[in-house]
């Protein structure tokens, strides 16, 4: 079946991606440039190509990225994939139906995405596509068969007002595109499109306030785009630092908490097993589902809004017990030894050997994880894959639903070594320390001061961490923010890695190192600088030394 999601009309040359692609942090906003330089096709340009690619992975933001595109006329003639995706399909569906930006999207069976792959120009009309010799039949998202509660129906005729039926009709749109025979009632929310990945976030936000746009779920907000409070005074320039403050202002006025993470799991209030959630933010979905044991599909921004104002998501993916299920079993050798960058490094590689499909990870069963460990293996299997859970055997609580016909892949010492190396291609001597991707926990930055042992970190190597503004506190309170500060550590609430700015990013830093596997990958192409990773502790003597270890550690030989 050839189904036509979003409609529109296209002619335009066609780029076959050979994997997945984050377009936050993979694809400039301004041009449409490829900037995620692990990925293959590195340097291209998408705009005004009809652009191929399996599905999506990595970040929740990619609807705004790909909104931004299609408003300063940079997006792609049309995408087409041949699994399912939801973070791009929903930038298309409302650059269509708010902005009034035509931008087709297409699924495709194997044998027919195999097919146009072959072809060098592609045409798209409303009823079929034409490449070469082929035509193909455009099948429409079937309007019928949603089975929808008495209020839902009222709420999508406009009971509530413009805002609530915008917000119904975008939940029911994507449940048929997900193929979702009803929708389910959600306890939460996380809103994602909080951050500034550009002026397209802050137009979508302020056009729903303008029209009366209120959460009715607890909804707590990601890291933003600045530190609220203070961006003024740190010098980011006012015309970055106005919008994304403005950003941020108008989710709260629609009834977000100011949580202001990228880790909601370490809020006070954290869902529990079996609890339907309605998350963005790709590491946090991932677990919430795998470790905690609640259940989220990883919900792209905008759509996330249009659940934390309706209440209702579609039933599909990871809701369904169906679906939760591991599909490939992957094997590790336990290197003996490790420390804790394994988990960073075993995430992005899980991820990039289940890229389309739900993993078990098994051979740690007497490894010692801890929840920032864990935190760690979530958030770099988020960039690597597009699935929004694992398993992980000993570990995780739903370890032992894995299907039948599972595969098996075996890793150890040499694949990890691989990633290692993925991650260090920079030169040694280091001039920033990156911690807090996801937001450090205070457990972390007690063991930041404890590892620091009272000496003092090197003048010309700036060491930053990012953390909620409820570890802040946490950690003011307890004294380890003070003894941080003595030791030349700079803490920063509110912003995150992933969203930071010049001039709290140090403007003269052309190497960065940090633990975390998510900023390793996502960095060059954020920040345009050269990066190092590894253990906390590596990274705590970088910033004492100002140089990156010369080689992999020891364990990994």
């Amino acid at each position: 079946m050839t189904l036509c999601i979003v409609a529109g009309r296209a002619e335009a040359p066609v780029l076959v991606l050979s994997e997945g692609l984050s377009f936050w942090g993979g694809v400039d906003p301004a041009s449409g440039r490829i900037i995620d330089t692990h990925h293959p096709q590195h340097g291209e340009s998408l705009a005004g190509r009809v652009v191929m690619m399996p599905t999506s992975r990595g970040s929740c933001t990619g609807s705004g990225v790909l909104l931004e595109l299609a408003l300063n006329g940079h997006a792609p003639a049309a995408l087409v994939f041949r699994d399912s995706e939801d973070i791009l399909t929903l930038g298309a569906l409302i650059a269509s139906r708010m902005f009034g930006q035509s931008l087709p999207v297409l699924r495709l069976d194997a044998v027919g995405y195999d097919a146009v792959s072959r072809q060098g120009r592609v045409g798209i009309e409303e009823t079929q596509l034409r490449a070469g010799d082929l035509r193909l039949r455009l099948d429409p998202v079937a309007p019928d068969g949603l089975e929808m509660e008495e209020t839902d129906r009222a709420m999508l005729q406009g009971s509530e007002g413009p805002a609530m039926q915008f917000a119904m009709e975008t939940v029911c749109t994507m449940a048929l595109v997900q193929g979702a025979r009803s929708l389910v009632g959600v306890s939460r929310a996380h809103i994602d499109g909080c951050i500034y990945a550009s002026p397209a976030n802050l137009r979508f936000a302020e056009a729903m306030l303008e029209q009366g746009a209120k959460v009715r779920l607890p909804t707590t907000m990601n890291a933003i785009s600045v530190d609220r409070g203070n961006w003024q005074s740190q010098g980011v320039a006012p015309d970055f630092g106005g919008p994304a403050a403005r950003l941020a202002d108008a989710y709260v006025a629609m009834g977000a908490q100011p949580s202001f993470t990228c880790a909601p799991y370490q809020l006070d209030d954290r869902p529990a097993r079996g609890e339907f959630i309605a998350w963005a933010e790709s590491n946090a979905v991932i677990y919430a589902n795998s470790v905690i044991g609640a259940r989220s599909v990883k919900h792209p921004d905008f759509l996330d809004l249009c659940i934390a104002m309706t209440g209702r998501a579609p039933l599909s993916s990871v809701y369904l017990d169906a679906e939760r299920v591991a599909r490939r079993v992957i094997a590790v050798d336990l290197p003996p030894d490790h420390d804790e960058a394994l988990w960073p490094m075993l995430g992005y590689l899980a991820g990039k050997l289940s890229p389309d499909r739900i993993p078990l990870l098994t051979g740690l069963e007497h490894a010692r994880p801890n929840e920032d460990d864990l935190k760690a293996l979530c958030a770099a299997f988020g960039t690597s894959s597009a699935a929004p859970m694992l398993h992980v055997a000993g570990h995780t609580p739903e370890a032992s639903h894995v299907a039948p016909e599972a595969d098996r892949l075996q890793v150890g010492a040499k694949e990890l070594a691989q990633v290692w190396h993925q991650f260090n291609a920079a030169e040694e001597t280091v001039d920033l320390v990156a911690f807090g991707s996801p937001h450090f926990s205070a457990a972390e930055c007690r063991r930041v001061a404890k590892l620091l042992d009272g000496r003092r970190c090197l003048e010309t190597t700036a060491t930053v961490v990012t953390v909620g503004p409820g570890t802040f506190e946490a950690i003011k309170e307890c004294g380890t923010l003070s003894t941080l500060e003595t030791a030349g550590v700079r803490v920063v609430p509110d912003i995150c890695w992933c969203s930071i700015v010049e001039p709290v990013f140090p403007p003269t830093a052309r190497v960065l190192m940090t633990n975390s596997g998510k900023y390793a990958h996502y960095a060059p192409g954020l920040s345009g600088r050269g990066v190092r990773f590894g253990s906390l502790s590596d990274c705590v003597e970088t910033a004492l030394n100002g140089r990156a270890p010369a080689g992999p550690p020891a364990w990994l030989d």
